[in-house]
């Protein structure tokens, strides 16, 4: 039985469409991927990369593609649809679905959450991801991590919620300034009057709280979802009984973790440490 070509999730449909496109229009035209690579200024292989869609395709690359494949402006007109995602795929929907929150409960056990991050912060985690991503892709990253930050201003406000596992707060991405700093806007967070914070001690862990992260939101129409995130597996559920075993699951850390003016307390105590 011949085996079944399915689509790479992490790819973006338009790139793959427009990557299809100009192969098809190449092979028409009987012209190489050395010959396009050529005028393109770019190697065979990154051309075969463009065309399955794992790599944008540049205007550069369609322009030359359209001129050798008298494509008419077809193949260069996409240049205009095409564009960089701000998010990796898996994580699309929850982005989408977290614009609609209104309230939302954040549980996180080894890193500060991308709502609280300081740009210095956001940069040293994004920028060591592995695979290691071009400078373009950080920098758009990054970016798009502090644009959402909008959500801690927004009108009417929205209700969050975050707990912390200490360990996250041990972590010294990007040195100690950096640290320090993200510890400090940690604090200046949590008085904000939408904002709850928590910290979870290591001398109060439970075995639930080693399970991963995880996010509760209600959106605007009241419904409640859950999300999920490993290191390469993602999942973004409505289904009652995951989102209430998540509930529970963070309602017995809450009642672990120390209240939010014993967290802000420990917290100054770390950056009077640092």
């Amino acid at each position: 039985m011949a085996a079944v070509s399915v689509p790479n999730p992490a790819v973006p449909p338009a790139w793959r469409y427009a990557g299809d496109q100009l192969k098809r229009w190449r092979l028409k035209a009987g012209v190489t991927r050395e010959e396009l690579g050529r005028a393109a200024r770019y190697s065979p292989d990154t051309i075969k990369a463009m065309e399955q869609g794992v790599r944008m395709p540049t205007p550069q690359l369609l322009d030359a593609a359209d001129a050798l494949c008298q494509a008419e402006g077809l193949l260069s007109a996409a240049a205009g649809y095409l564009r960089r995602e701000k998010f990796p795929a898996r994580a699309q929907d929850f982005m989408q679905r977290e614009r609609e929150a209104r309230s939302l409960w954040w549980y996180e056990v080894a890193l500060i959450p991308g709502l609280l991050q300081t740009e210095d912060h956001a940069r040293a985690l994004i920028g060591n991801h592995c695979p290691t991503l071009d400078e373009g892709t950080v920098e758009e990253r990054v970016a798009a991590r502090l644009e959402r930050q909008s959500l801690l201003y927004g009108s009417p406000p929205v209700n969050l919620s975050f707990v912390l596992f200490e360990a996250a707060l041990r972590c010294e991405w990007g040195g100690r300034e950096a640290h320090r700093e993200q510890l400090v806007r940690l604090l200046a967070m949590g008085e904000l009057r939408n904002v709850s914070l928590q910290v979870l001690p290591f001398e109060r862990v439970i075995p639930a709280a080693v399970l991963g992260p995880m996010v509760l939101l209600e959106t605007r129409e009241h419904e409640r979802l859950a999300f999920t995130e490993g290191p390469s597996v993602s999942q973004l559920t409505a289904d009652p009984e995951v989102v209430s075993s998540h509930t529970e699951r963070l309602s017995m850390i809450r009642a672990e973790s120390l209240g939010a003016e014993e967290s802000a307390l420990f917290i100054k105590r770390m950056v009077d440490q640092l």
